[in-house]
């Protein structure tokens, strides 16, 4: 496919059949799989409230062909083929066009998920993560557009993670009103390893709650049991959905949805990320019967809580953590892990020896800088002179290198170069953004 296609989509021989407009809660659904009169079938509900004849939305070119935009947008690492996103694009349409074969026929067949182990942020472990071949990517990005909405439709208010116009700001905002508003004693709690250990079997039957396509269940299916490539050791999984795979997050959320309604129906304040909760309750009382009740659920739905990471705390004595932030009383910091990360990664760009201006490291420094107190500036005012003041110290270690100097930058070195020479230089202040910033509510 030539390299411009993807400016002129319109060179595609695809066609867009499509009449009138999305209902607004609907703008993010893709619009070559979700007609208007699909909508309309989603918002008034279906017989039986199953879904039939939906892997033909699955196969379609032009699903197949957006589905690939959206792999190349995120980008991301060849699979056990050693075909990456360019490669792939050089024959595109032939490529597509031999996928939707595949899948019209019923002989597509998944690849082997190369499996490599990431380190944890600001810690020594390691975790699993699953990466697909390119094609395999494409047909989970054009399963999961299809499926989304069906599923988006019925899930409940209180989980906000991997879900279209929700994020983690959404959930911290909700975490911080339910505290201000007098929920004092929180449970905090940790599902071991949930990704590697939800059953397939338990998780198929919520999936056929809603779809009735056998052959959309079968390809769900092939995706939960793919081969797994580990350091030249090919295996098939029993439980689990890798992290990694396109249709991973959605799966995660229909497993975990029954807790989020059960856990709302008996009027408790939970708030999920992935599998990331936390339940807040005003007295301790409220919180020991939400956890038993976890409890009870977790184990009919054959999860683990972690034992020395789930556990009920009261704000009166006691904090949290909960997506990067630390929640004490009334204060908020960033969590330990979160400020090891971004300090590994400043560490990374002002190493004495880099050889590069200061004007240059500073200009690689601010995007991470900035991007960190996006997230980050809901919290207490010394978080970010302490910050400051130690990125100036790896500034000033560079330019004392420079003048043969040892160590780190101190003493004279402030006067030589004070806080406003970075200021001038363009460096970014935590302190100053926080001093213009509302704190008024998250964003």
């Amino acid at each position: 496919m030539p390299r411009d296609t993807e400016q002129k989509p319109t060179r595609v021989p695809f066609p867009a059949k499509q009449v009138g407009e999305t209902p607004s809660r609907w703008d993010w659904v893709e619009p070559c799989v979700w007609t208007d009169r699909m909508l309309t079938a989603l918002e008034t509900g279906v017989k039986g409230g199953q879904w039939f004849s939906l892997i033909d939305k699955v196969y379609r070119d032009l699903t197949l062909y957006q589905a690939f935009r959206k792999v190349a947008a995120n980008g991301g690492a060849a699979g056990v083929d050693h075909v990456g996103i360019e490669r792939f694009k050089e024959q595109l349409i032939p490529n597509l066009r031999k996928l939707s074969q595949q899948l019209r026929e019923g002989n597509y067949r998944p690849q082997a998920i190369r499996r490599q182990w990431i380190p944890k942020p600001g810690s020594g472990e390691l975790r699993p993560l699953g990466i697909p071949t390119v094609r395999d990517r494409v047909v989970q990005t054009a399963l999961r557009n299809v499926l989304e909405p069906i599923f988006e439709r019925d899930f409940a208010e209180q989980s906000y993670g991997f879900r279209p116009g929700r994020g983690c700001k959404d959930a911290l905002r909700r975490v911080d009103e339910l505290l201000e508003n007098g929920y004092t004693h929180v449970v905090d709690a940790d599902l071991k390893s949930y990704f590697d250990t939800i059953p397939h079997d338990k998780l198929m039957n919520r999936v056929r709650k809603k779809i009735s396509d056998g052959r959309v269940l079968t390809l769900i299916e092939m995706f939960l049991r793919q081969q797994v490539l580990d350091d030249l050791t090919e295996w098939t999984p029993e439980r689990g959905s890798p992290q990694g795979a396109v249709i991973s997050p959605l799966l995660s959320n229909i497993y975990l949805d029954p807790l989020d309604h059960l856990m709302a129906g008996s009027g408790f304040e939970m708030i999920r990320y992935a599998d990331d909760f936390v339940i807040l309750c005003r007295s301790r009382e409220d919180a020991e019967r939400a956890l038993e009740l976890v409890r009870q659920w977790t184990e009919e739905a054959d999860l683990t809580l972690h034992p020395d990471k789930t556990h009920i705390v009261d704000m009166t004595e006691g904090s949290f953590d909960f997506l990067g932030y630390t929640f004490q009383g009334q204060y908020r910091f960033p969590r330990k892990k979160s400020l090891q990360k971004l300090k590994d990664t400043v560490r990374q760009k002002t190493r004495r020896t880099n050889g590069h201006s200061l004007q240059c490291v500073i200009t690689q420094l601010n995007p991470t800088l900035r991007g960190w107190f996006e997230y980050f500036q809901h919290c207490q005012p010394s978080t970010y002179t302490i910050l400051d003041k130690w990125v100036r110290m790896r500034l000033r270690s560079i330019l004392r290198k420079r003048r043969k100097g040892k160590g780190r930058g101190h003493g004279h070195d402030h006067l030589r170069w004070p806080n406003v020479y970075f200021a001038e230089q363009g460096l970014f202040s935590l302190k100053q953004s926080h001093a213009l910033a509302s704190q008024s509510s998250w964003r």
